[in-house]
């Protein structure tokens, strides 16, 4: 059996500049435990702060996070509203700490239908961190891969953009992740084998590694790994490999 590397030996891993990472498994990893949903969720924003301090870390530059999907307002309407109580309570308490830390916070999705008090949140914690280089963490909230594609074809309407003039350069510049480099690496946890609607202009060309950790075990060690199945990756984007 192949022996795992050690989470110090960084020699020979291929670090990539973007990871994505959809977050599955919050609500498994309650019940396998006897505890309710709420709890797993709040048990994931923990791990969150894990991870994100494993990135800097390792030299991860990027990090985009699938918080909150436009899917999602169709679950039970208390599980809705506990999400949304604990994404406010993560932005009063690890906000002033990020920022200290050198993260740059993005969001990608529609603020709209969201409540005032959490929009103003959101609104001021772009604006304090927008100077930060460190790390850039865009957080996926009530956000769909579908709806952004929808929203980047309305606003290249608005903005009478030609039909011949189109590209894929052009189109890129219409989507949440404009001026970012698209993501190297998907992970997704618990196992599972889809996207769900997770950036899927973006990773058309992303190496995908199916964690089977659920999202509030996924740590440091894990993320590690990942990097060492990514180094083993040979990336053609479609062309013929150099070997």
């Amino acid at each position: 059996m192949a022996t795992r590397k050690s989470l110090l030996d960084l020699t020979n891993i291929s670090v990539p500049t973007h990871v994505a990472i959809i977050m599955d498994g919050n609500g498994r990893w309650a019940k396998q435990r006897g505890l309710p949903r709420q709890a797993g969720h709040r048990a994931g924003v923990e791990n969150l702060r894990r991870v994100i301090d494993a990135c800097v870390e390792f030299g991860i530059k990027i990090l985009t996070i699938y918080a909150f999907s436009t899917e999602n307002w169709g679950r039970p309407e208390s599980e809705v509203r506990g999400l949304m109580r604990i994404f406010s309570r993560v932005l009063d308490q690890e906000l002033n700490e990020l920022h200290e830390q050198g993260v740059c916070l993005h969001h990608l999705g529609d603020l709209g239908g969201i409540n005032a008090s959490l929009q103003e949140k959101v609104l001021n914690a772009l604006e304090l961190t927008k100077d930060n280089d460190r790390l850039i963490l865009n957080v996926a909230f009530n956000y769909g891969g579908r709806a952004e594609i929808l929203h980047a074809v309305s606003e290249m309407l608005a903005d009478n953009v030609s039909p011949t003039e189109l590209n894929e350069q052009i189109f890129s510049s219409y989507l949440f992740t404009h001026g970012l480099p698209d993501p190297d690496l998907v992970i997704r946890t618990s196992g599972e084998l889809r996207v769900s609607n997770f950036l899927i202009w973006q990773a058309a060309y992303a190496e995908f590694y199916p964690a089977p950790e659920y999202w509030p075990d996924f740590g440091r060690e894990e993320l590690f790994q990942a990097l060492v199945a990514f180094s083993g990756r040979d990336r053609r984007f479609g062309l013929l490999s150099e070997d």
